[in-house]
């Protein structure tokens, strides 16, 4: 641990030294910037992208095989979820478009698009499957999401856009279409996510446990949704769907963002927070998955808001750029390590003060971090906060931390703090490839923009 300290402290330093010695490419030398856009660019490719692609498309059932060991051997149990299927084919349409000289991303676009639309398209009622078998049966819960058909819709669009079939899109408009009808509430706004297999909203009994989150509407449902109709929108400008993507920026931004910075988890239809502050530490605790503070979902969020705001054509949304510059400033603030960096998972405002309540450190959250810090390094150059110098630190710490240089990809949680993660499978139905390839792409365009 103490080496990894070290290399850590190493690129830290390294990188210091580049943005004081090299901020302008001269006599050839590359700048700062570009040399960590490289560095970042071999790992997606090399590291990431080459060890899931295209290894993981199943060419016997369809789709893509989710569960591999932590050195990429394939599960002998190949569940197949909405929500990581179309993250599948987000990523292979968005790589087929960024390498367009690998073949098999597109190949891989089709394979994944044709297994939504044959196998977790419901063709009776409508409305994506939550979770098949490998064969594409459904299984499980028939119970249907707002989250997992947002993830469907998400992927469409970008394939749409990639290849112009034009059976993607007219799917993608009948998911819409489907997700409206069902699960859009009409009186308060926002969509219901529990949803029957046909479409029918699932109102909270009274004899559920208030541990469990049936029945309410919940901000990471929202922020996908909103992710989706973005991507939508960007392909198919309809006005209803313009409407949808104002209200969801709306309601995240304005009801569902509190006051100090951070997320409501779970709100009742109303959008009524729901919250246990004026429990006991224990009551807390033991309800801590429907109310904590989560920093990575504050991350993300300070970022989606203002890619639908652009999208939306609002340009320099002042209001939009202000809550999530408020967000990731909570999230610095309150969750950040200051020694070594990384977001933490969970922390919480207890009557006594806020705390840290899970010190662990995933992968997810580091990827929304990075992606959300360069940005507003790009908004707030200038900013205390020095948004840029912690991007680096994040970047260093997933290098050593996150990043795994022998087998690929990513653990799925810092081994700083969680060393046993280091034989721990590379993926499940849980856990792809979508928030990393996003960070990453994104870092580096951005780097190479803030260059120019």
């Amino acid at each position: 641990m103490m080496q990894d300290l070290m290399k850590s402290s190493f690129f830290l330093l390294f990188s210091s030294m580049l943005i004081v010695f090299s901020c302008k490419e001269k006599d050839g030398i590359k700048s700062s910037n570009e040399i960590i856009a490289d560095q970042m660019e071999h790992h997606l490719k090399t590291e990431v992208l080459d060890k899931w692609y295209p290894l993981s498309m199943d060419t016997v059932d369809g789709g893509f095989f989710s569960n591999f060991s932590y050195d990429f051997i394939p599960g002998e149990k190949q569940e197949k979820m909405i929500v990581t299927q179309s993250r599948h084919v987000w990523t292979n349409a968005k790589a087929s478009k960024k390498y367009p000289e690998t073949s098999y991303y597109l190949k891989g676009a089709k394979h994944g698009y044709e297994f939504l639309r044959d196998k977790m398209w419901d063709p009776e009622h409508g409305g994506f499957y939550w979770l098949v078998d490998k064969q594409g049966n459904q299984i499980g819960d028939p119970m249907k999401t707002a989250y997992g058909n947002a993830f469907g819709i998400f992927a469409l669009a970008a394939y749409y856009d990639a290849t112009k079939d034009e059976s993607a899109l007219e799917l993608a408009k009948d998911a819409f279409h489907w997700l409206d009808l069902h699960a859009h509430d009409s009186i308060d706004g926002g969509y219901y996510q529990h949803l029957d297999p046909d479409g029918t909203p699932i109102s909270r009994p009274s004899s559920t446990p208030s541990t469990s989150d049936l029945g309410y509407k919940d901000q990471n449902s929202s922020i996908h949704i909103l992710e989706a109709f973005t991507e939508l929108y960007q392909v198919w400008p309809d006005p209803i769907l313009k409407r949808r993507l104002e209200e969801m920026l709306l309601l995240i931004r304005d009801q569902i963002v509190t006051e100090k910075g951070y997320l409501t988890l779970f709100l009742l239809p109303d959008w009524t927070p729901v919250s246990f502050r004026d429990s006991t530490d224990e009551v807390i605790l033991n309800h801590h998955n429907l109310d904590h503070v989560s920093f990575g979902h504050d991350v993300e969020t300070g970022f989606l808001m203002i890619e639908a705001s652009e999208e939306l054509g609002w340009g320099h949304d002042e209001i939009t750029h202000l809550i999530a510059k408020k967000m990731i400033d909570h999230a610095l603030e309150n969750g950040w390590d200051n020694e070594v960096g990384g977001f933490y998972d969970e922390g919480y405002y207890f009557n006594d003060g806020f705390r840290i309540t899970h010190d662990t450190k995933n992968w997810w959250a580091q990827a929304e971090g990075m992606n959300a810090l360069l940005l507003m390094a790009e908004l707030y150059p200038e900013d205390p906060q020095d948004y840029f110098q912690k991007f680096l630190t994040l970047w260093g710490y997933t290098d050593t931390y996150l990043i795994d240089h022998e087998h690929g990809d990513w653990y799925s949680g810092g081994l700083d703090k969680q060393p046993e993660l280091k034989r721990v499978g590379k993926g499940n139905i849980w856990k792809g490839i979508y928030h990393h390839y996003r960070s990453l792409d994104h870092c580096i365009s951005r780097l190479r923009e803030m260059n120019e």
